[in-house]
């Protein structure tokens, strides 16, 4: 069994996540903010922070995904993304836990796949917090 990680300060709603989004302008922002606020609209458990420097969003003080703006691409990455089911292959990473999936501006996004990505990544992080783990 792993320990899960744990960010204290997570809030339901967090005016350093809108200040942070608002301060990302153009399409790369307007990506961010949409796979942001489809992590928002997970459950009543979600709470948020900024945590190095990118918008992350908990299921109550345990981290399930965040957003991230390079100058070229969008990251909407998983904490346990290594354990997601991804039939659309949008997971990028080779790390033991987490994964992302890379946006660019002008490519054509699998909205669906990537949501049912942030949806699994929601209901996988609520069974390990209830579970113990």
């Amino acid at each position: 069994m792993t320990r899960l990680l744990r960010f204290d300060g997570a809030v339901e709603h967090d005016p350093a996540v809108d200040a942070w989004l608002a301060a990302r302008p153009g399409a790369l922002g307007d990506l961010a903010r949409t796979w942001f606020d489809a992590m928002r609209q997970c459950g009543d458990e979600v709470r948020e922070l900024v945590h190095d420097g990118c918008p992350v969003a908990c299921f109550g003080d345990v981290p399930f995904a965040y957003v991230n703006v390079y100058t070229a691409h969008v990251n909407v990455g998983f904490f346990q993304g290594a354990a997601l089911p991804d039939p659309a292959g949008l997971l990028e990473g080779t790390g033991r836990f987490m994964r992302h999936v890379k946006l660019r501006e002008g490519r054509p996004i699998d909205g669906a796949a990537l949501r049912r990505l942030i949806d699994s990544a929601y209901a996988d992080i609520t069974q390990r917090v209830e579970q113990g783990d």
